[in-house]
């Protein structure tokens, strides 16, 4: 509702961490290191789950981001958005 995602300790309930700015769906990439999520103001975000730093903003969308997802390569990593 207030337009973040939050990253829970399951055993505790402790919020980690806190990304701003998403609008619908957030997805860890295949080891876990980042979140991907999808933003209202035409982006989609790049995050590290470590320290919350914002890695990139996907610019060029001419709408809201609804969805994001990770792609298997077995040589790079790919995402769509």
């Amino acid at each position: 509702e207030d337009g973040t995602a939050r990253l829970w300790n399951l055993q505790s309930g402790e919020c980690l961490r806190r990304f701003p700015r998403v609008h619908g769906r957030a997805v860890f990439s295949p080891d876990g290191a980042q979140v991907l999520t999808a933003s209202a103001d035409h982006t989609a975000k790049f995050w590290r789950t470590d320290s919350g730093e914002c890695l990139c903003s996907l610019v060029g969308h001419e709408d809201e981001v609804n969805s994001v997802a990770f792609l298997r390569h077995p040589r790079r990593a790919n995402f769509l958005s």
